[in-house]
C-alpha cells in the first residue's frame, strides 16, 4: 500500500499475495521506525527542535532519494492518513486544554482563528503573487494553506514553555479553531472554475463552524455525562470510550456538513474538563495515540516528498515564509487582538509562535488531489517553508519569552487526582498525588477539613503505606487514597485542590479549587 506496486507486463501474472513473511517484515520496519522516533523525542527535547522535523527526516531517509528507496506517491492515501492523524491530534490537544485558561480568551482566540486567518491569507497571497510570480489561484491556495497554525507543533512546544495562561490558552485555542476555516478555504480555492463570491464563502464558513460547534458541544456533553454516571467494568475501557466519543464528534460534524475538526476539538475539551473516572490513565492513553499519529503522519509526508525536486522552490518558499512570518502573521495578530487590549509583549510572542507543521503540508495535498495546475510546486514550496521556519521559530521561542519577560518560573504543578467509581458502595476512590511546590505539604489530615462522607483512608510514603491518624502530617510525594460518597465527591476534590493551592487556610484566604480540573 505504501510502496508503489509493480505493474505486470503482458503475459505476466499478478503480484504474489501478501504472506506472513511480508507481514513480519512490515512489522519489523514499523517497530524500528517507532523506536527511532521515540529516541528522537529525547534528542529534540534537549536541542529545542520540534520533533516533527525528526519524523519528517525519517520519512525522507526512507524515501526514494534516501537509503530506504521506498517509492511512495499516493497523494490520496497521504491525505486520508493526514486527516485521520489530525483528528487524533486535535482530540489529544482538546483533552489537555484547561477550560479555566481558555474561557477568558475564547473571544480573542476565535477572532484570531477567523479574522486573523483572513488577513494572513490575503497578505501572504499578495506576496506570493507579486514577489514570487504565482498566479492568483495558486497564490490564494498557498496563502490559505500556510495560514493555519499546526495543533501538533503548538501543543508540543508550548507545553514545555512556562508562559502566562492567557498566552498559552489563546495559542492553543487558535490552533484548535483555525483548521476548520482554512480547510474550507483551501477546498474552495482548489475547485475547478471561478471562486465563489466572497460573501458566499464567508457564509459557508460561518455555517460549517456553527454546525461543527453545535455537534461537538452536544457530543461532548452527552459523552461526559454518560462516562460520569456509568461504571464500566474495567478501567482500561475509559480511555477507549473517550477517544471513541471524540471520533464520533468528528464524524458527526463532517456528516452534518459542518466542521468535523472543530467538533472533535470542542468535544474533547469538554471531556477533558469533566472530571472523568481514571483520568490520568485516559490522558496517558490519548497522549500515546497522539504521538503515534504524529509519527505516522510526518513519516508518510516525508515519504511523499521528493528532495531532488525541491531545489527550484527553495527561494520562493523563503520569500513567502518571510512575508508570512514578518508581515502577515504580526498584522493578523495586531488587528485581531486590538479590541482586547492585549499587551504588546504578548502580541509579539503570539506573532512569533504561529508555528506551522504537518497541517499545511497535508492541506497542500488537496490541490494535488483536485488536479490544480502547479499543485506539485505548491506542495514543494509549503514543505520547504514549514521545515525552514520551524527550525527558526521553535528553538527561539523560549529565548523570546525570557527576553519579553513572559516566563512563569517556579509555578507548582497541579494536584494529580484520579477517580475510580465504586459502583456497589455508591462512591468513589480518589487517588491523590502531592507534587513538589504544593501547599498541602505540612498540612495535617484533620486540617484538610473534607466534607462529611469523605475521608483519607491510606497514605503511601516512600514505598510504604499506612493508615493515617488525624494528626498525620502530609509531605511532598505522598500519595493519598480518599474515599468519597457520590454526593460529596466533587466537593471533596474541590477542597483538596483548594488546600493544594492555598494551604490549610485556603477558604479563609479566598483560595478556592473551583474551576480546576
Amino acid at each position: 500500500m505504501f510502496v508503489s506496486p509493480r505493474v505486470p507486463r503482458a503475459g505476466q501474472g499478478r503480484e504474489p499475495p501478501l504472506t506472513v513473511h511480508h507481514l513480519n517484515q512490515l512489522l519489523l520496519v514499523c517497530s524500528l521506525v517507532l523506536l527511532v522516533a521515540v529516541a528522537a523525542v529525547r534528542i529534540s527535547s534537549r536541542s529545542g527542535l520540534p520533533s516533527l522535523l525528526v519524523y519528517l527526516g525519517i520519512g525522507v531517509l526512507m524515501g526514494q532519494d534516501g537509503i530506504g528507496h521506498i517509492h511512495f506517491n499516493s497523494v490520496e492515501v497521504t491525505q486520508v492518513m493526514g486527516y485521520a492523524a489530525l483528528v487524533v491530534i486535535l482530540a489529544e490537544g482538546g483533552l489537555g486544554t484547561k477550560w479555566k485558561e481558555v474561557r477568558p480568551v475564547l473571544s480573542s482566540a476565535s477572532v484570531l482563528a477567523t479574522v486573523g486567518v483572513a488577513v494572513s491569507v490575503g497578505v501572504t497571497a499578495a506576496g506570493a503573487h507579486y514577489l514570487v510570480g504565482l498566479d492568483w489561484r495558486q497564490a490564494l491556495i498557498v496563502g490559505a494553506v500556510v495560514s493555519s497554525t499546526d495543533a501538533a507543533a503548538v501543543f508540543s512546544v508550548l507545553r514545555r514553555i512556562p508562559l502566562p495562561a492567557r498566552v498559552t490558552g489563546t495559542l492553543e485555542a487558535e490552533s484548535g479553531f483555525n483548521d476548520a476555516p482554512v480547510v474550507i478555504l483551501v477546498v474552495a480555492f482548489s475547485q475547478a472554475g471561478p471562486v465563489e463570491h466572497w460573501y458566499t464563502l464567508v457564509g459557508e464558513i460561518a455555517l460549517e463552524l456553527a454546525i461543527g460547534a453545535a455537534v461537538g458541544l452536544a457530543v461532548g456533553w452527552i459523552g461526559s455525562w454518560a462516562l460520569r454516571h456509568v461504571a464500566l467494568p474495567a478501567s482500561g475501557l475509559y480511555p477507549i470510550a473517550v477517544m471513541a466519543i471524540a471520533v464520533t464528534a468528528y464524524a458527526g460534524g463532517a456528516l452534518a456538513h459542518g466542521s468535523g475538526f472543530l467538533a472533535v476539538y470542542l468535544a474533547s475539551m469538554m471531556l477533558g474538563n469533566a472530571k472523568l473516572p481514571h483520568w490520568p490513565a485516559t490522558r496517558g492513553f490519548a497522549e500515546g495515540l497522539g504521538w503515534i499519529a504524529q509519527i505516522g503522519m510526518f513519516v508518510v509526508l516525508g515519504l511523499l516528498v521528493t528532495p531532488h525536486e525541491l531545489g527550484d522552490d527553495i527561494l520562493p518558499a523563503l520569500v513567502i515564509g518571510l512575508v508570512l512570518t514578518m508581515v502577515a502573521r504580526p498584522l493578523s495578530v495586531v488587528l485581531s487582538l486590538a479590541p482586547f487590549r492585549v499587551p504588546w509583549q504578548e502580541q509579539v510572542l503570539m506573532s512569533w509562535a504561529g508555528l506551522r507543521g504537518a497541517v499545511p503540508i497535508i492541506l497542500a495535498t488537496i490541490p494535488m488531489v483536485n488536479g490544480v495546475a502547479g499543485s506539485r510546486r505548491i506542495f514543494n514550496i509549503v514543505f520547504v517553508l514549514v521545515v525552514v521556519y520551524t527550525l527558526i521559530q521553535g528553538p527561539t521561542l523560549p529565548w523570546l519569552a525570557r527576553t519579553l519577560r513572559l516566563g512563569e518560573q517556579g509555578e507548582a504543578s497541579d494536584l494529580g487526582i484520579e477517580s475510580a467509581p465504586l459502583e456497589r458502595l455508591r462512591g468513589h476512590l480518589l487517588s491523590v498525588s502531592i507534587p513538589e511546590g504544593s501547599r498541602m505539604n505540612g498540612v495535617e489530615v484533620n486540617e484538610l477539613r473534607l466534607p462529611p462522607g469523605a475521608a483519607v483512608t491510606l497514605v503511601v510514603r516512600e514505598g510504604k503505606s499506612f493508615v493515617p491518624l488525624p494528626t498525620t502530617v502530609l509531605r511532598h510525594a505522598d500519595e493519598l487514597l480518599v474515599v468519597a460518597t457520590d454526593p460529596v465527591r466533587d466537593a471533596a476534590e474541590r477542597r483538596l485542590r483548594a488546600v493544594a493551592h492555598g494551604g490549610k487556610l485556603a477558604d479563609w484566604l479566598g483560595t478556592s479549587g473551583a474551576g480546576s480540573r
